[in-house]
């Protein structure tokens, strides 16, 4: 009998995504709490703050009494779209720029052979190109939110539900 072969690429990704969901139905908390934490992870996964939207995660959970743990798990699911983040980004500061504008219009093309680091990292080029591109990323981040929770906690609502430890 011969080895079988290997998996897919996509068959491995498959799989690998529906043991992070088995995790997060496994976990021993309410269907709320789990539900509160994706929600919590899937918002500010959409949002372009690289380097700490993990810290603002555990933390929005913690104030809302939700589960850490379900909030770090679909916080890290976005790193699955690394390849789709440039075409994201564009989209999110497009709509941005829009909301932003008064009248509203779309923005200028963006020439990026003339810009160099010295004015790239200036406050003003910060909150010309990261204001709108925080506010359009709340275009995503909060239907995906509200669909995320809808979706975990009708699914959680319906799991078996070992018993929660008594609280002291």
């Amino acid at each position: 009998m011969s080895p079988s072969p290997p998996a897919s690429p996509l068959r491995r990704l498959a799989n690998y995504f529906g043991g992070l969901f088995r995790k997060l139905l496994e976990l021993r908390d309410t269907p709320h709490a789990i539900a509160g934490g994706v929600a919590i992870g899937m918002f500010w996964g959409f949002t372009p703050l690289f380097g700490v939207k993990t810290l603002l995660c555990l933390g929005s959970a913690w104030l809302a009494r939700c589960s850490k743990l379900a909030a770090v798990i679909s916080v890290c699911l976005h790193d699955v779209i690394t390849p789709l983040w440039p075409f994201l980004l564009r989209l999110e500061y497009d709509i941005g720029y829009w909301i932003l504008s008064n009248p509203h219009r779309l923005p200028p093309k963006i020439e990026m052979h003339h810009l160099k680091l010295s004015e790239m990292l200036q406050w003003t080029t910060f909150l010309d190109v990261g204001l709108p591109l925080l506010v359009g990323s709340m275009a995503f981040a909060v239907p995906a939110a509200v669909i995320a929770y809808t979706i975990t906690f009708l699914i959680a609502k319906r799991r078996p539900r070992k018993p929660l430890p008594p609280t002291a």
